[in-house]
Formats: C-alpha cells, sequence, structure tokens
C-alpha cells in the first residue's frame, strides 16, 4: 500500500529535533511519497537538503505563500521565477490568498497568486492553492486565469459542496487532511457526493493533527489516519483509497 501526503512542510522548525525519524516513520507506515510546498525564500535551502536526503521519496514545490506576501515581495516572487528556471519542481505553491490573520496586502496577494499561475502554465506546472477566508477572492483569479492548461490542488479544502465541485470544475482536485476526521470538520458530511477520483490525500503538517491527535503535532505518517476516515466515508477497503488517491496524486504532480 502506497499512500501520497501531498501537502507536508517537513523543513519546519517543529521537526527540528526528529525529522529524520519523523520521515521514516511515515515511511515505514506505508507514506512513501511527500510533496513539499514552499513557503518563501528563507526555507528553500532546507528544502533542497531534505530532497537530497530522501530522493526517492520527497518532491519539491516552489512558490510564495500568501501570508508571507509583504513589503518585499517582489523580490520573493523574483526567486520564485528563478528557482523555477533553475531546477525542477512538481508544482507552483503553495499560493493563493488568505484573509484570516491579515488584510493589509491583499491587493499584493492577488497579483502574486496571478503571476504565479502564469508562471505555473509558462513551466507546465500543477498549482497548489492556500485559500483561507477567501473563497470568494481565490475564485476570482482562477476564473480569470482558467484555461485548459491550468491544473492542480485545492490545499487543505474546508468550503462546502457547492465550492468543492466549483474548484473540480476549475480543474481542481480536493486536498483532505485532518479536517475530515473533525466532528465539526463539515467536509466529510458531503465527501461521500464527490467523485474519490477528484481527491487526494494531506496533512499539511505539523498543521491539522487529525483526530485523536487533534491539536497536537501533526506529521506525515498520520495520513493513514485520513485514509482510514475516507474508506468509512466511502465504504472502501482502505488499500483502495491509498491506490485511487495516489494516482490522482501522480495525475497532478506527474510522478
Amino acid at each position: 500500500m502506497i499512500l501520497t501526503d501531498t501537502h507536508t512542510h517537513l523543513y519546519s522548525e517543529e521537526f527540528e529535533n526528529d525529522r529524520t525519524e519523523m520521515i521514516q516513520r511515515a515511511i515505514d507506515t506505508g507514506v512513501s511519497r511527500f510533496f513539499v510546498p514552499s513557503i518563501d525564500s528563507n526555507y528553500t535551502q532546507k528544502m533542497y537538503a531534505l530532497e537530497a536526503q530522501f530522493p526517492e521519496n520527497v518532491f519539491l514545490m516552489m512558490g510564495l505563500h500568501p501570508t508571507y506576501v509583504k513589503e518585499n515581495y517582489l523580490e520573493e516572487l523574483a526567486h520564485v521565477e528563478a528557482e523555477l528556471t533553475n531546477k525542477r519542481f512538481y508544482a507552483v505553491g503553495e499560493i493563493g490568498i488568505d484573509l484570516f490573520w491579515d488584510k493589509t496586502f491583499l491587493k499584493q496577494q492577488q497579483h502574486a497568486f496571478q503571476h504565479q499561475i502564469q508562471l505555473a502554465k509558462k513551466h507546465q506546472l500543477a498549482i497548489n492553492i492556500h485559500c483561507r477566508d477567501a473563497f470568494d477572492e481565490v475564485f476570482e483569479v482562477l476564473e480569470s486565469e482558467k484555461a485548459t492548461d491550468l491544473f492542480g490542488i485545492f490545499h487543505c479544502f474546508t468550503g462546502d459542496f457547492e465550492q468543492a465541485k466549483r474548484a473540480i470544475g476549475l480543474n481542481m482536485k480536493l486536498g483532505i487532511g485532518g479536517v475530515a476526521t473533525f466532528k465539526n470538520g463539515k467536509i466529510d458530511q458531503f465527501l461521500n457526493e464527490i467523485d474519490l477520483q477528484h481527491i487526494v490525500l494531506e496533512t499539511d503538517s505539523p498543521y491539522l493533527a487529525p483526530a485523536p491527535f487533534r491539536g497536537k503535532r501533526n506529521e506525515s505518517s498520520y495520513t493513514k489516519l485520513v485514509a482510514e476516515k475516507l474508506a468509512t466515508i466511502y465504504q472502501l477497503p482502505i488499500e483502495e483509497i491509498a491506490r485511487i488517491t495516489t494516482e490522482n496524486s501522480k495525475a497532478v504532480f506527474g510522478i
């Protein structure tokens, strides 16, 4: 059984004391594919070191996270552009709009999101979308860039059924993680109405740990707990959930 964590911040400071052991624990659990999003240039070298340490398991994205869009965001976008030209990546991400913490840089976030979508098209890569309290704003940009060569993952999808259908209609798969296991997560109430071909698994570790670890540090081995929840929702063996969602991840990332 091969499980794929399509979104995990393996370079996080939360793993400073046991990173190698944590990754090995996930591999031993059947999670052998880790897709690692970028947040800003400060983490680039850490990402490269992880890829060098686990070349068969770690696959990198490049992008500027919306909450890291600040006064220097044009410099950060230049960094993203340069790295995409110089090295192989499997998606542009994580990119998008976040209005939960701060609305100060909304216009800059919108510009950064659109620009990075255009970079993804240029390099024929998927996008990995971060959206928090910003569904309308994210969909507005996606609609403006809508094209057959725009595709990717709506990371940590927490929208309603209509928003799920809209995302799928824009060539996005839904990244499902720990929220699906929460009692008040809500997405578990309609997921069985979404064809499994539109779903990929993720943890967003070290954040959003699934039950029964909610509120604690998340890690990639918990992808299996998400798969178990989906096995219950879809009334399928976990091996089938693993197979289909891993195939879906290959369709997005090309590997």
